[in-house]
């Protein structure tokens, strides 16, 4: 089977697997959406969404947060790793998204990655997921999982990126880079499988006896 009816075959399969995935990530709006991905970096999503609420009832702007400062947003976030640096982007994130465009998040890449804490794979999250705009953002999971279905060489997230851009049509980023995300946490893992024992990496490669191993970002 050759890398582009790998791909074919994968988004089918996944489709059938989640036909409507939905961000994990609990939020109200643009700007409740790009703190809680920010947060979200070295971190379970479970665990942000266990976090947010309090953070989103005093400080679900960008005005209310930057008033409320590093300092409080700390003793909230807390519980979440990298805390004080997150913190730290947070307020300064919001102060200038409340001064510099009005309150509201910028809705261009370049914008967004220009932010305090704000990466490109945090920015492309945005842009697909509250602005429409398509993009295919790279995590561990999709990473891990595009090696182990021969997708990508996996030499980095951006090579990954670049290699799954090419072969799933623009219209289908959206859905499945969530899906892979989702099957990756709840299937091929990166301790339970190793590429020859979850449903997909059986029924692609059912002659594969030798574990993968992928190239960590």
């Amino acid at each position: 089977m050759r890398k582009q009816q790998r791909a074919d075959w994968v988004r089918q399969r996944l489709g059938q697997l989640y036909p409507r995935p939905a961000i994990p990530l609990n939020h109200h709006d643009d700007f409740t959406l790009l703190v809680a991905v920010v947060l979200s970096a070295q971190c379970t999503d479970k665990k942000v969404n266990e976090i947010t609420p309090a953070l989103f009832e005093v400080a679900g702007t960008p005005q209310l947060m930057s008033q409320l400062g590093e300092e409080k947003i700390l003793d909230i976030i807390r519980p979440l790793g990298l805390s004080k640096q997150k913190a730290k982007h947070l307020a300064r994130l919001a102060q200038i998204i409340a001064v510099d465009y009005g309150g509201v998040v910028p809705s261009s890449i370049e914008a967004l990655e220009a932010l305090p804490g704000v990466g490109h794979k945090t920015a492309s999250v945005v842009m697909v997921q509250a602005f429409g705009v398509p993009a295919l953002p790279v995590d561990t999971h999709i990473h891990r999982l595009a090696q182990r279905w021969g997708l990508t060489s996996g030499k980095s997230v951006i090579q990954t990126e670049r290699d799954l851009k090419k072969l799933f049509p623009e219209s289908s980023w959206h859905d499945v880079q969530l899906q892979i995300i989702y099957y990756g946490r709840e299937h091929c893992t990166a301790r339970r499988c190793d590429g020859t024992r979850c449903l997909l990496c059986r029924e692609l490669y059912p002659r594969r006896k030798k574990p993968v191993t992928w190239i960590k970002p």
